[in-house]
């Protein structure tokens, strides 16, 4: 009987409170209809009260709905499914082969295609790789023997877990890991990796009150043993012509201190350094730089206009090849970041396909080829791609996006919102528990170690012993007619 009187009681507030939600939709429909008929603003909600609100809704979950469900493996942007995955089973050290065939269309212009040798490297030879050294003349140059690096991510875009994480990450995996812009946080060093110091437009972290270089901060950042070179950002892949954005929403009490700017307001980067008014300009401060830290110095740049590029060539004959910078990181059109205006974004600089040659062949025909290392970065997440890299006359390359994806990053598209689901580019601690910094590191040493490790695959197919042998030769590049040329006959036609 007790048991029945339950029951009953709970049949009657379930029934209560469905009636109450009912009365409370019927009035909620009711507001929304009279709301969407008065107002003119959006004529699609007026014209069709309440139904024309789900637009906006289904417009908001297109992306997810075309990631997951409508795009084919190969056709999604900025990083297809393909890309995508290959980096997340890397990451997590599962399978990374795949069966029946290439989803690859093999005969599209631009596809490369690497030719293998009839007499492979055997995979069971042990060769010892090849270590670079950036800046020899420099007081302390730095020797690497890794090819793939961390590109420039700074502590504001991306969170204090992640930037943890890939400190971690770099440190197991022996490769650099860029500050970007926004100075140098305490989590850029916690895992003890090698760094890039990234000196922006606004000059975050090493600027005196008037935005210039200030001397004493910039010898209290290379006095950290952790920081081995220092790049000057003349600009980025994804908005060349446009200094750093950083949200307000994004500017935390932390950033704000580390930055030298003001809580709560955007954090936008001039968008030149002010000293620069020609190529001498750049070569002052590159050597201003290396004079102060005895440090490798060089500059980050997306390449347009190429006048500048032989200009700055000219410069560094009359003064000397001692003034030239130690490396150039070149940066894309295919970049990517967490602010950027479409119209910059979609429209200004070259991709990396078209640049790199030009920059590789420029510096090869004014003899500088062996004094500036070349890094390539922009969308080079994929054994490939860095293969392609290297074979064109990359000495380096380097990936933010790739390891981005190693953290969990699921291409949501909400990294300039605060409101990453991963974690990965929010300062909302509640979206930030979700991402292990102890786990993702493991992920992001795993993403480089079979990047480098399929990529030496590529190169012993190629009959080479290391993918540094890689040249223009052992690849070649779909026309427009359908056939493949070795990369230096397709890039003879592009000068």
């Amino acid at each position: 009987m007790e048991q029945q009187h339950w029951f009953m009681w709970g049949i009657d507030l379930f029934s209560g409170l469905f009636l109450v939600l009912f009365w409370l939709l019927l009035i909620a429909v009711g507001y929304m209809y009279i709301a969407d008929k008065l107002q003119t603003k959006q004529a699609v909600r007026h014209n069709y009260p309440v139904i024309g609100r789900f637009r906006y809704l289904f417009e908001k979950q297109g992306e997810f709905f075309r990631q997951y469900f409508f795009s084919q493996d190969r056709e999604e942007l900025p990083f297809n499914r393909a890309e995508r995955s290959w980096v997340y089973r890397a990451a997590k050290n599962v399978d990374r082969t795949i069966a029946f065939g290439s989803t690859q269309v093999l005969d599209k212009p631009g596809t490369v295609m690497f030719m293998n040798s009839a007499f492979p490297v055997s995979d069971h030879e042990q060769h010892q790789p090849i270590a670079i050294t950036v800046g020899f003349n420099c007081q302390h140059p730095y020797s690497t023997e890794k090819i793939c690096h961390i590109s420039a991510m700074s502590f504001g875009a991306l969170s204090r877990p992640a930037i943890t994480a890939l400190s971690h990450g770099a440190a197991q995996a022996g490769c650099w890991l860029n500050t970007g812009e926004g100075g140098l946080s305490p989590h850029h060093l916690k895992g003890h990796c090698d760094l890039v110091f990234q000196i922006g437009t606004a000059k975050y972290g090493v600027r005196n009150g008037q935005g210039h270089l200030d001397p004493q901060k910039l010898t209290d950042i290379a006095a950290h043993p952790e920081v081995k070179m220092f790049e000057i950002k003349l600009s980025q892949g994804a908005k060349p012509g446009k200094g750093g954005i950083l949200p307000a929403i994004k500017v935390t009490e932390e950033i704000a201190a580390i930055r030298g700017i003001p809580l709560g307001q955007d954090s936008i980067s001039p968008n030149g350094h002010v000293e620069f008014k020609g190529v001498s300009d750049i070569l002052d401060m590159i050597n201003q730089v290396r004079d102060i830290t005895g440090k490798p110095t060089g500059i980050k740049a997306v390449l347009g206009d190429m006048i500048w590029l032989s200009d700055l060539c000219d410069e560094i004959e009359r003064r000397g090849i001692e003034s030239a910078p130690d490396f150039f990181t070149l940066d894309s059109s295919d970049g990517g970041t967490g602010a950027a205006p479409q119209a910059l974004m979609d429209n200004v600089g070259l991709p990396l396909k078209q640049s790199l040659p030009l920059l590789v062949d420029l510096f090869n025909e004014r003899g500088l080829k062996q004094r500036i290392k070349i890094i390539a970065t922009g969308k080079l997440v994929m054994p490939s791609y860095v293969a392609w890299a290297l074979a064109t006359g990359a000495d380096f390359i380097a990936s933010a996006r790739g390891n981005m994806f190693a953290l969990g990053c699921i291409q949501s598209l909400q990294c300039n919102k605060d409101t990453c689901p991963t974690g990965i580019t929010t300062h909302n601690t509640r979206l930030q528990h979700g991402l292990d910094p102890k786990d993702k590191s493991a992920r992001v040493a795993n993403y480089n170690h079979f990047l480098h490790y399929d990529l030496t695959m590529i190169a012993h197919s190629c009959g080479v012993v290391d993918p540094r042998h890689l040249t223009r030769h052992h690849a070649r590049i779909v026309q427009n007619t359908g056939v493949a040329v070795t990369l230096d006959k397709h890039y003879r036609h592009m000068q």
